[in-house]
């Protein structure tokens, strides 16, 4: 089946097999290599990406599912080489450390300061607690999505 999404504002239409997962529509149909495949089960979400302004696990969600709607990955936040406000408090905070989780953790704390623009820690402790990260204890991430939230 062909399935056509906006994403990160092109328009991508791509034939794949209905069972397909969008997480592998935007690795291997778009060459998106940005959203990362963790555990297949919703459980790490080192593969959120925003789906219609809301983020979701692109582990979870059929590319059928998402035909006619617009995603937006870890590539298409920059504006040239300007970060995102997200990225670039990740960077000054020091809120990775291998890296595999960020993208699928900036893409959850985009959605969670989209829902709270003001949140408390403990709101963001809470937030991401559907994103695993098994290097940094999470105190930097935290401190990461309260810096970008202060900025916006």
């Amino acid at each position: 089946m062909r399935v056509s999404i906006t994403v990160n504002g092109q328009e991508q239409s791509h034939e794949v097999e209905p069972r397909q997962l969008l997480v592998f529509f935007l690795r291997e149909s778009c060459g998106l290599t940005g959203t990362n495949i963790g555990c297949d089960t919703t459980s790490c979400g080192a593969c959120t990406v925003m789906f219609d302004g809301e983020s979701v696990k692109s582990c979870t969600m059929l590319a059928a599912q998402a035909d006619g709607g617009a995603i937006t990955t870890i590539e298409g936040l920059a504006d040239g080489e300007t970060l995102h406000p997200m990225q670039q408090a990740f960077m000054e905070n020091h809120a990775l450390q291998c890296g595999y989780c960020t993208p699928g953790m900036i893409m959850a704390s985009i959605g969670l300061l989209d829902e709270n623009p003001k949140p408390t820690e403990a709101e963001v402790r809470m937030g991401l607690e559907g994103n695993l990260c098994r290097c940094t204890g999470y105190h930097n991430i935290v401190k990461a999505v309260l810096a970008a939230a202060q900025k916006s």
